[in-house]
């Protein structure tokens, strides 16, 4: 049957570290039937946090994927974490959805993480609702909270609801559209609620927001503003059509209000998620290169069921039993079960052996999945994070995740011998399912590193290894990850030749070797094109380089921010083989890196600390005796916010004194800013 795509929602819930978006998602399967007991993460029960690491620390790490109906509308559901460590989970979920519910915190508003998934969201065009939870908390303020959001982003934000007392006093909300007061019953958790007319004293302040929200709306729509100036009258079927367009079109952002632990004002956003987010056909055709014919072509991928299959695997999950998911995103025609797709980065073939609709940790069986939707393929082999699956006929690559970085490592030891191909095996996979993990043997050493986000990050990692895999292992001291990069800009002209089982092999380069701008990535291209030398030589001269990106100039790191150009290229079709020329590309490299001068690059972090006023210049003094620069401050109700950057490598301990000097009073969190110079390279010591 085919799938109803006006009635299908594909969002994300996202926020900052406790302000509540795991709740949120608990509450929205229970009241859509998905849950039959509403799950807590304070005891360890949330459905969306089923890995054991999540539910002990009651943080959401790895983006479930739950898919619920409401009122005839099929909605896909992912939940991202808050953390800053686990900031790729979220860049992974936000490139797949087409619309998003930021969880803002009554108390305190726009929080550091919030405004680092607002960024992200930003950058993948996604339309988004605000729902401002923990309303009966002491110090709660909506109209504060919607203000911080539209002072933050610079985003016209509009009150769709008013909250009836606010803090102790919350008792539930005014709807500015209907003009009804809602209470929710607490004998049935929240799941029915009585609509009543508007009391004497909520009036005032209803009108006034009913007013404030038709402004808003008339002042961006054409139709309604013409109305507006001669005084006609909207209705609300015209002002909810206005407001979908510019929810999706990302010209205001509708602002609800409840508290979700406490079972008032969810069943209001579910139906705001139907009426204003948009559906897979109300967003812009998927971008994509269509690489046929030895040559990439820019090209928009509709979204249509009848048009060949095109995903993007977007997430890879371990499970004990079935092994890999891959959770996809189809743009394109339609993946059945049992069929084959071709991993178009990889040129290589892959079996889908089952199709499988998730509920956070059950899952569903599906013939097939179609243009719109997201499921989870069983049986791939080959396929990771980012991959695009499609055909021979339509060999598009959709535009890839990227991912930041890893900044820290520690070394890695199985506790008995007979243990290290299990470990090897073991990394292996969680690098196939976390890009911002990786894993390397150390040349010299021979100790196995692995290196990731952050110390939490690791600590997760570790811990999933040895509960989920078995492995057991021993770690040592978290340790920076630096980064080789160039200073200058050099070219090099560079020849190799061997002979080898009696046979010659040549080969001739010239390359320019550049620094990219910061935060640029490393970057490859060729300029020397000929219709006689073959392709498998020009892919043999881009793995080579791309080998030494990974493997450094000086010191083994691996590189960053490095621009290579091939200019010329000397082949020989008899000696020229593609071995001699991936040789000669990294022979060039070397070269062309020592003559532009190598520097050692190191990671510099932004760092956010929330205290109490008294305890501001103690946290400061901390961090600016780390080398750290202070960035700017902000107030809160709880407290302040001081905005800093670090070097990583001062960081290690910066928890326990922070904590000391401030009686147990702050926090911070820390995530990945930009790699520069290390002032001394690593001669000079911290």
């Amino acid at each position: 049957m085919a799938l109803n795509l006006q009635k299908m929602r594909n969002i994300g819930i996202m926020a900052h570290i406790d302000a509540g978006k795991t709740t949120t998602t608990e509450r929205i399967l229970y009241y859509t039937g998905k849950i039959h007991r509403i799950g807590e993460i304070d005891d360890g029960a949330a459905t969306m946090d089923f890995m054991k690491q999540e539910q002990e620390r009651g943080i959401t790490i790895a983006s479930a994927a739950i898919t619920t109906d409401w009122k005839g509308y099929t909605i896909n559901i992912i939940d991202t974490p808050g953390h800053v460590d686990f900031t790729a989970e979220v860049e992974r979920s936000l490139r797949v959805l087409d619309g998003a519910v930021a969880v803002i915190c009554a108390v305190d508003g726009v929080q550091p993480q919030t405004e680092t998934v607002w960024k992200q969201a930003d950058e993948f065009s996604v339309p988004r609702l605000c729902f401002v939870n923990k309303m009966d908390r002491i110090g709660a303020d909506f109209f504060y909270s919607i203000n911080d959001v539209h002072e933050k982003f610079g985003v016209t934000t509009v009150a769709l609801q008013v909250p009836m007392g606010q803090g102790e006093d919350f008792d539930g909300v005014i709807d500015l559209l209907t003009m009804k007061e809602i209470r929710w019953n607490e004998e049935d958790e929240g799941e029915t609620f009585t609509e009543s007319d508007i009391s004497d004293q909520y009036k005032d302040l209803a009108e006034e927001w009913r007013a404030k929200l038709i402004d808003a709306v008339a002042s961006n729509d054409d139709e309604l503003g013409m109305i507006y100036l001669e005084g006609g009258q909207i209705t609300n079927e015209q002002l909810k059509k206005a407001l979908r367009t510019l929810t999706i079109n990302r010209t205001l952002v509708p602002c609800l209000c409840g508290t979700a632990r406490r079972n008032k004002g969810v069943q209001p956003l579910i139906d705001a998620v139907i009426d204003y987010l948009p559906c897979p056909t109300d967003v812009p055709p998927a971008k994509g290169l269509h690489v046929k014919k030895d040559k990439e072509e820019p090209v928009e991928i509709p979204c249509d069921e009848k048009k060949m299959p095109l995903g993007l695997v977007f997430k890879i999950q371990q499970d004990r039993e079935m092994g890999a998911l891959a959770f996809v995103r189809v743009y394109s025609g339609k993946f059945t079960a049992g069929s084959q797709a071709l991993n178009v980065g990889k040129k290589k073939r892959e079996r889908i052996n089952r199709i499988l609709r998730v509920n956070a940790n059950h899952m569903e069986q599906m013939d097939s999945v179609q243009a719109g939707d997201i499921a989870v393929f069983v049986g791939l082999k080959i396929s990771q994070t980012g991959d695009t699956l499609g055909s021979e006929g339509m060999p598009i690559l959709l535009e890839s995740l990227k991912f930041p970085e890893p900044v820290i490592s520690i070394a890695i030891e199985p506790e008995t011998l007979s243990d290290k191909d299990k470990l090897v095996e073991t990394l292996a996979i969680m690098s196939r399912e976390d890009p911002t993990f990786t894993s390397h043997e150390d040349a010299e050493t021979g100790q196995l590193i692995i290196s990731g986000m952050g110390e939490l990050h690791l600590d997760v990692l570790v811990t999933r290894m040895k509960d989920d895999f078995g492995v057991k292992a021993n770690v040592g001291a978290p340790q920076v990850t630096y980064r080789e990069s160039v200073t200058n800009e050099a070219e090099v002209s560079s020849t190799w030749e061997k002979n080898l089982a009696g046979k010659d092999n040549a080969a001739g380069l010239t390359i320019k070797i550049r620094r990219n701008e910061q935060g640029g990535g490393n970057t490859y291209s060729c300029e020397a094109h000929s219709a006689e030398i073959p392709e498998e030589i020009y892919d043999a001269i881009k793995s080579g380089i791309e080998n030494s990106f990974s493997s450094g100039i000086k010191y083994g790191y691996p590189c960053a921010d490095i621009g290579v150009t091939v200019t010329k290229i000397d082949y020989n079709e008899l000696t020229g083989t593609p071995f001699a020329f991936t040789a000669c590309a990294a022979q060039a490299f070397d070269e062309a890196a020592e003559k532009a001068v190598p520097q050692i690059l190191e990671p510099v972090m932004n760092v956010d600390i929330s205290c109490p006023l008294e305890f501001v210049g103690d946290a400061i003094s901390q961090i600016t005796q780390r080398g750290g620069m202070i960035q700017g401050q902000d107030s809160k109700a709880s407290g302040e916010i001081v905005h800093c950057i670090a070097p990583m490598a001062k960081m290690f301990g910066f928890s326990t004194n922070l904590r000391s000097v401030t009686q147990g009073r702050a926090s911070f969190s820390m995530e990945f800013a930009h790699f520069q110079q290390k002032v001394g390279g690593l001669d000079s010591a911290y």
